[in-house]
């Protein structure tokens, strides 16, 4: 009994101004493309049930362009599979805050999928012996029993939400569900947690996941990047599992846009002509240059009159190359950390510098891994200056 597993969509998210011929917006169709290119790596793995763990769309009120894009890709995908229960679940972006509006899933249930979005609701596929419990993210709903159907042979439980632990600080406090849980909250007796919400793949519990999402729609895709990095995955896709035998793997899906992240740069002590050299130099570098990407360069440390005398017709020229240009300027921090009181002379220690020092001279209690607090203390900080550090952005409307 193998499924396929994937989330977090977002069909109709539209970013940057750039459009395709047809005058939709590019990012907005490079989603749809990557959703396309799910639809046919699950039509080729041939599973015998697919769940879709919420946040199909951007919006509770999509375009009807991603209306329509969907609704082909799901017929294509239930013509293909006629054997195989199609499942899905509302998430936040998906869940109406209004009983007024209607939630835009219910199409789908035309089209043959089974479609949970109002409240907790348990599926039974009897023929199957298969038992899905199926977690939308309600507005204002209570923390749900998780309890697995003992007469089953297979429990999948379907969920889209937070979890404790598992959502770094650039993710989970920008982009909230409703309910939080704990990893401990997926115990025995589940075969599969099928999770959606975060949007980079992830084992949160033995046999809990996240599948991650099929493009980068949050709103910082650059945390997610270097997350994916850090933990050397192959970027975004979708996960097939077996629930008789636990045969797990990550079906990796060819991104529609790559994001760079260009190696950051120091302007300290620097003039604008140097640090125009190093901009250049940077971008230069890139490995297979950065025409058509999306592309984000950090310079540190760089002051206001600097930043005014920048070469700003050399950027512009990136950003018509590139879909996306952004030049992320950091101001040097205005206070000398340390030396107010002190008096001591030379450059100012950097946050993450003082950060670290406390961190080594701070007592702790035992069994404390030191290294370990100050490694993750640093993360943290990187985490949060993705989140609050301003941005001069350079894109096709400075052109």
């Amino acid at each position: 009994m193998r499924l396929v597993h994937f989330a977090d969509l977002h069909l109709g998210f539209r970013q940057f101004q750039r459009v395709t011929p047809t005058g939709m917006n590019q990012r907005e169709a490079d989603v749809a493309l990557a959703f396309t290119r799910a639809i046919d790596r699950t039509i080729a793995l041939r599973p015998d049930l697919v769940v879709v763990a919420g946040d199909v769309f951007h919006t509770v009120r999509p375009t009807n362009t991603a209306i329509l894009h969907a609704v082909r890709q799901v017929q294509r995908l239930v013509a293909a599979l006629p054997d195989s229960p199609l499942v899905m679940i509302a998430g936040n972006h998906d869940a109406p805050r209004s009983s007024e509006t209607i939630c835009i899933l219910t199409l789908f249930a035309q089209l043959g999928a089974t479609v949970v979005h109002r409240a907790v609701e348990r599926v039974q596929f009897a023929e199957r012996r298969l038992s899905v419990l199926c977690v939308p993210d309600v507005p204002h709903a209570a923390r749900p029993d998780l309890t697995p159907d003992p007469d089953a042979l297979f429990n999948v439980l379907l969920l889209h939400g937070d979890v404790e632990g598992a959502i770094p600080l650039h993710a989970a406090s920008v982009d909230r569900a409703t309910v939080q849980y704990a990893p401990g909250d997926f115990g025995g007796g589940w075969d599969y947690v099928a999770l959606g919400h975060y949007h980079v793949y992830k084992q949160v519990a033995p046999k809990a996941y996240y599948a991650g999402a099929l493009d980068y729609t949050s709103p910082n895709s650059w945390g997610e990047l270097r997350e994916e990095r850090s933990r050397k995955l192959p970027g975004k896709g979708l996960i097939e599992h077996d629930l008789a035998t636990g045969k797990h793997k990550f079906h990796s899906i060819e991104p529609p846009r790559r994001l760079i992240d260009l190696p950051p740069i120091s302007a300290r002590g620097q003039n604008a002509e140097a640090v125009d050299a190093a901009i250049k130099q940077a971008v230069e570098r890139a490995p297979d240059g950065i025409d058509d990407k999306v592309v984000r360069l950090v310079v540190h440390d760089l002051p206001r009159h600097v930043a005014r005398e920048l070469d700003y017709k050399q950027i512009r020229a990136f950003a018509k190359r590139a879909l996306h240009f952004q030049l992320d300027p950091r101001r040097p921090e205005s206070l000398r950390v340390g030396d107010a009181v002190s008096g001591a002379p030379g450059r100012r220690p950097s946050l993450a510098e003082t950060l670290r020092d406390r961190l080594l001279a701070r007592a702790l209690q035992q069994g404390i891994d030191r290294d370990r607090l100050v490694s993750q203390g640093l993360e943290y900080l990187r985490q949060a200056d993705d989140l609050t550090a301003p941005t001069a952005v350079m894109g096709e409307e400075d052109g």
